[in-house]
């Protein structure tokens, strides 16, 4: 697909019938990772500390590289917080707006006549798979980072706006 410049609209005023932005999940705020950094920095350093006692004072070096990863781990998935994708039904066009850190965003324009949701589900696991809008032989798949249930409840949603539009 193409990325499409962001175009002035005919009516400038005009507001979205239906509009979401889906955001990652985070549930660990800034507080809670300097605890739990430092809850596995403490626990590191006593379990090398052991280590070292008993003669493995190589083994000491691997505990600090594990609490060197998890922080680089948890830095990493702190900065794709602020990634996100905006979902704007206006009655004559659909513009799905993404932004993911360090990529140039991203936008794509559809009539809303022709859009198709499909949600690939499994009724043996009770669960879904990815959530794609199709139309014109092009296919965009929605919420990636989202949950099941989060996955359905908005698929649903844009479904009936969809409909009304």
């Amino acid at each position: 697909m193409s990325v499409v410049p962001r175009i002035a609209r005919k009516e400038a005023s005009a507001e979205p019938v239906y509009s979401a932005v889906l955001r990652p999940h985070r549930s660990l705020d800034r507080q809670g990772f300097l605890i739990l950094m430092a809850a596995i920095t403490v626990v590191s350093f006593i379990a090398g500390i052991a280590f070292l006692i008993i003669g493995a004072w190589p083994v000491m070096g691997f505990f600090g590289l594990d609490v060197l990863l998890i922080y680089w781990a948890f830095r990493k998935n702190f900065a794709d917080r602020e990634s996100f994708e905006q979902i704007d039904l206006f009655p004559e066009e659909l513009v799905i707006r993404r932004e993911i850190r360090s990529r140039p965003a991203e936008e794509w324009r559809f009539h809303p006549y022709w859009v198709r949701l499909e949600l690939e589900e499994d009724e043996e696991l009770e669960t879904c798979g990815p959530l794609w809008l199709t139309s014109h032989g092009k296919r965009l798949q929605l919420g990636s980072f989202l949950g099941p249930n989060q996955l359905r409840a908005f698929s649903e949603d844009l479904h009936a706006a969809l409909r009304r539009n």
